[in-house]
């Protein structure tokens, strides 16, 4: 499909009043960034701060966020676009929530709320790779996109491994913003391996 902006380029709604609490805490509604034809989609739990303020999700200041070097590293982030609205190539970012409040991470009714938002983008883009980041997403994702029992699934045990699911494989990563330096090596190192082979023949693989 043609694309006209890499920010909510699925016009989804900026004013969504679906959560009253954090409709009184939020400054944006932050729904997806990138490209829409993304073979990998990486989902966080919810907006960070920046996202909060500038409605990019894991969008930098003066400097890249880690998550951002990450993508650099894999050819997936120009870092040398702005780290506000950087440059992506075949990467689409995201959250389980569109919202953040500043003391508490969202409940499981917010994240229920916000499920329509989140499945409209993976049936759209339809990924090859899904990408959980952190403990929360990996539980909800793991729900929703394999047979496993999502309670099993641990971060620290899946980091940087490919676990089958149903029409996608899901390569959960460990916050970035609180992994060590060598997870994140592992992780890069992994996630590169995936790409150079044929990721495309995913069993279950959904058509395009």
């Amino acid at each position: 499909m043609a694309q006209e902006t890499r920010s909510n380029p699925f016009g989804m709604d900026a004013d969504c009043r679906n959560c009253p609490a954090l409709c009184e805490t939020r400054e944006t509604v932050v729904h997806g960034y990138g490209d829409v034809t993304a073979d990998f989609c990486f989902v966080s739990e919810r907006p960070t701060i920046r996202a909060d303020s500038t409605g990019v999700p894991f969008a930098g200041d003066d400097e890249f966020t880690p998550l951002q070097r990450i993508l650099g590293r894999l050819g997936l982030c120009d870092l040398t676009s702005d780290p506000a609205e950087p440059r992506l190539e075949n990467a689409y970012l995201t959250s389980l929530t569109r919202c953040r409040h500043p003391e508490r991470g969202p409940t499981d009714d917010e994240i229920t709320n916000c499920e329509p938002y989140l499945d409209a983008e993976v049936r759209m883009i339809n990924p090859h790779l899904l990408v959980p980041i952190g403990q929360r997403a990996l539980t909800s994702l793991g729900a929703e996109y394999t047979t496993r029992n999502p309670e099993e699934l641990r971060i620290e045990d899946h980091h940087g491994e490919s676990i089958r699911g149903r029409g996608f494989e899901l390569v959960p990563l460990i916050n970035p913003t609180t992994a060590t330096e060598d997870e994140i090596d592992d992780w890069v190192r992994r996630f590169a391996e995936l790409m150079a082979a044929d990721y495309r023949q995913t069993k279950g693989r959904r058509s395009r």
